[in-house]
């Protein structure tokens, strides 16, 4: 199974910070979390996407937790 690209710590930073921005409803989180993945080229199950930007948004989303959240809603292209 093809995995997807290791992110920096410095990109997930810059998702979380800007999941974290107030005012997000779901779908604005989601739509962000989409632009992050299609930017780099993946595609999105748009299924999942909402329920994964949620758990990324706790403030007790590690670096790894994001990683593994963004594997199971990219899809390899």
């Amino acid at each position: 199974m093809d995995r997807i690209e290791k992110f920096s710590v410095a990109e997930l930073a810059n998702l979380r910070a800007e999941l974290m921005r107030s005012g997000l409803d779901s779908r604005q989180a989601a739509e962000i979390l989409s632009t992050f993945l299609i930017g780099r080229g993946y595609g999105v199950d748009s299924q999942r996407v909402t329920e994964a930007a949620l758990r990324m948004e706790r403030s007790g989303c590690t670096t790894d937790c994001m990683q593994a959240e963004l594997e199971s809603v990219a899809l390899i292209m």
